[in-house]
């Protein structure tokens, strides 16, 4: 480990003379044309307003009535749909990838897969496994967008397990975790022999269906993790309501345990950890050590969080605990833990240890970036940064030029299938949307120096 610290190091200590810390005022904007910078302010503008995001899908289907289907889907096409959507086509995928790629920006797949935990449960497996499909196929494309220049020469995707198992299911299985003393039962081991071998799982606080369904799902989740690491595509787990992340951690765990060996090239699963929770500094310190001791490679992607209200307004209705930080400077204040916890496993634990900075506040950034200049962490090693597609780009852009590893979040799919998925995204990050203004402001700077500079160039003698 020592070694590999010091090889860390070697390749790009701190370089001489001062910290200089990274612009984010706009000057990036000179990459993106004008008609890019004032699709982005007019759709942002748009999002900042709170009825159009409380009454997204209410809107659209109204929109669909009053112009009919083809113009409410140009309408959609050149502004939200453009701004935050990649394209329906794998060949619409690519020349967006392309563009972020000049822009020095890289790619993290998304797809778009919808089911509240309190939903009707669909019918039989036929959703998971079409659900299945679909990240087979993003997995495909996430590596085939490599054959364009890419200076990591590795493909990171997001990956919704909901989309592949039941949310009552996980419902049940957290209820299960958060027993009592440990029960061996559900220990991330047994659940990968089982997820290897395909033999019958029993586990007691289920019943028939649901150990069935609790069988098909860890074969789903294995068949996608077993095809990502033969693509060498890294899969970000995403987080969602506290009511499910115990079940989806364990099963993280268990994909861990069997894919993110010594052996095997790094973490191929990452686990996401949202700071809003009040535990979740206790629980990122205890995963890290665990995965220390065993001699795994630890993959984190760490946010703020998106749940905020709708965590809230359940533990009121509950009558329980509220899970979150009680105000965003506290939020922030965890943020910036998690990320000096993390960014100390990274200098101490080299390639073992990968971390994504996912976040649009400017102060971490800036905290990020200085600490990795001083523990001597390259800017293309086994940090990187993660932002929204169409959002937050005067911090993307400077990241980009300034040699730092940086994704963006990027859905795909139709129209009828995005949509829902961005009210959604939308609904979730209404403060992130909120908290756009100083973009909006840039953007507006940016657009008024080009058309001032157009005029006097016009201007008589």
């Amino acid at each position: 480990m020592l070694q590999t610290c010091r090889v860390l190091r070697s390749r790009a200590g701190p370089s001489p003379g001062s910290w200089q810390p990274l612009s984010f005022d706009g000057g990036a904007f000179h990459l993106k044309s004008t008609g890019e910078l004032t699709r982005a302010l007019l759709v942002l503008r748009l999002c900042a307003w709170p009825p159009l995001v409380t009454h997204g899908l209410a809107l659209q289907a109204w929109s669909q009535r009053l112009l009919g289907s083809w113009l409410s889907g140009a309408l959609l096409r050149a502004s939200i749909y453009g701004q935050f959507v990649a394209g329906e086509t794998a060949e619409e995928v690519r020349s967006c990838v392309l563009q972020l790629q000049n822009l020095g920006l890289r790619p993290l797949l998304a797809v778009p897969t919808e089911e509240e935990p309190d939903s009707a449960v669909k019918t039989g497996e036929a959703w998971y496994e079409g659900n299945l499909s679909a990240m087979l196929r993003c997995v495909d494309l996430s590596r085939g967008l490599l054959e364009t220049p890419d200076p990591t020469g590795n493909a990171l995707m997001q990956l919704k397990m909901t989309a592949l198992m039941s949310t009552r299911l996980c419902k049940q299985l957290t209820s299960w975790v958060l027993r009592p003393g440990d029960s061996l039962e559900l220990s991330p081991k047994r659940l990968a022999e089982a997820m290897d071998s395909g033999q019958d799982l029993q586990v007691s606080c289920l019943n028939t269906e649901q150990t069935r369904h609790l069988q098909a799902s860890l074969s789903r989740l294995h068949r996608v993790v077993q095809h990502a690491q033969a693509q060498r595509v890294r899969l970000l787990v995403d987080a969602e309501y506290t009511s499910l992340n115990p079940a989806l951690s364990l099963l993280v765990a268990a994909l861990a345990t069997r894919w993110n060996s010594s052996g095997e090239g790094g973490p191929w699963v990452w686990n996401t950890y949202q700071a809003y929770l009040k535990d979740t500094y206790e629980r990122l310190r205890r995963d890290a050590e665990a995965a220390d001791r065993a001699g795994l490679a630890f993959g984190v992607k760490l946010v703020r969080g998106a749940y905020l209200d709708k965590e809230r307004e359940t533990a009121r209705l509950q009558g329980t605990e509220d899970p979150t930080q009680p105000d965003y400077e506290a939020t922030s204040q965890s943020y910036s833990r998690c990320l000096e916890l993390m960014l100390t496993q990274v200098s101490h634990r080299g390639p073992m240890c990968h971390l994504m900075v996912a976040s649009h506040n400017e102060d971490s950034v800036r905290q990020a970036t200085k600490r990795m200049w001083e523990l001597g962490i390259p800017p293309d090693g086994p940090v990187c940064f993660g932002q929204l597609l169409g959002m937050c780009d005067h911090v993307s852009l400077a990241l980009g030029q300034a040699g730092y590893a940086v994704y963006k979040s990027i859905p795909y799919g139709s129209l009828e299938e995005v949509i829902p998925y961005l009210i959604r995204r939308a609904q979730e990050n209404r403060s992130v949307l909120r908290g756009a203004r100083r973009e909006q402001e840039l953007l507006s700077q940016e657009l008024r120096r080009r058309l001032l500079g157009r005029s006097l160039r016009v201007s008589p003698h």
